[in-house]
């Protein structure tokens, strides 16, 4: 199946790429803004942050560095004020000082009632959570609410599309770090779409992939216990910071984002190691003859 392309319409309100962001996506009724948490107070004249939405607040975690974000929905209240009026609130509320942004999503339309937001509230939970990009600030898992399949199916297309302007605004809280290849009846990807690569040590056994971000060591490798005396300051430093996702048998328990294939496979042996020729596909192919074949591809 050909993958189509999407057009995305960016309006910098500020004039500044660091300002405020509105987004619109052809043939969606929805309206994504991205607001930085110290220009909030310059949106008090827009009427569609008003309205009914679903929002999210990013930052960082104080404890250990990591991003978070927590994920609520506003309603229309009595004064006519909604979700604006909610981050707000989330702006006074000295127990959620981490965010520096948030990111709204609401309808050109004002289509969205209680019902609505509170599936696309807990739809989004649950993905974020899923994709474990992000920590979850959420305290309480929000409840889905009783929808007909009718409007089960409109709201799911409207989180297709929230996918795509989301990432397209810096936030991959939906995409997991790992490409995931799905069959059906009337779709097939190519067995080269996604390629796993591998290498044995006597005290690591390690499996990985490339993805466009840089080079992810998956879940379920086995992590070298001892760190060697060549291993970078670096690295040991990412184990420090990781070693709550490695079990006491050395099992890696969630997938892990890396900037090269190197210091995926440095992570691994927890020593210095020649990462191109180590990582090898199931049929043995070096990283490095890999890529040799790519570009040698492109130039014919």
């Amino acid at each position: 199946m050909t993958t189509r392309g999407k057009s995305i319409n960016l309006f910098l309100m500020d004039g500044t790429a660091s300002g405020r962001i509105k987004c619109t996506l052809a043939n969606w009724t929805g309206v994504a803004y991205k607001i930085p948490r110290t220009e909030l107070e310059k949106c008090k004249e827009r009427d569609d942050l008003k309205q009914s939405g679903v929002y999210f607040l990013f930052g960082r975690s104080e404890q250990t560095g990591d991003e978070v974000v927590y994920i609520g929905q506003a309603g229309v209240r009595k004064n006519g004020e909604g979700i604006l009026y909610r981050l707000q609130e989330h702006k006074r509320n000295p127990d959620k000082d981490y965010w520096t942004e948030a990111v709204v999503f609401t309808t050109s339309n004002n289509s969205f009632g209680p019902t609505e937001i509170s599936y696309l509230e807990n739809r989004f939970c649950d993905l974020a959570k899923e994709a474990k990009r992000y920590g979850v600030k959420n305290a309480n898992d929000p409840t889905s609410g009783n929808i007909t399949e009718e409007k089960e199916s409109e709201l799911e297309e409207f989180i297709d599309y929230a996918k795509i302007v989301m990432g397209t605004l810096g936030h991959k809280v939906f995409e997991g770090l790992t490409q995931q290849v799905r069959l059906s009846e009337t779709t097939t990807m190519p067995a080269e779409a996604v390629v796993i690569f591998e290498f044995m040590r006597a005290d690591a056994s390690a499996r990985g992939q490339r993805t466009s971000e840089g080079f992810v060591l998956l879940q379920g490798s086995r992590i070298s216990k001892s760190i060697k005396t060549s291993c970078p300051k670096s690295v040991k430093e990412s184990r420090e910071r990781h070693a709550s996702k490695i079990d006491k048998d050395g099992i890696l328990l969630e997938d892990i984002l890396f900037h090269s294939p190197n210091e995926a496979a440095s992570f691994a042996v927890a020593g210095t190691i020649n990462a191109q020729e180590a990582w090898k596909t199931e049929n043995g192919q070096t990283l490095k003859g890999l890529e040799s074949n790519e570009v040698n591809a492109m130039d014919k």
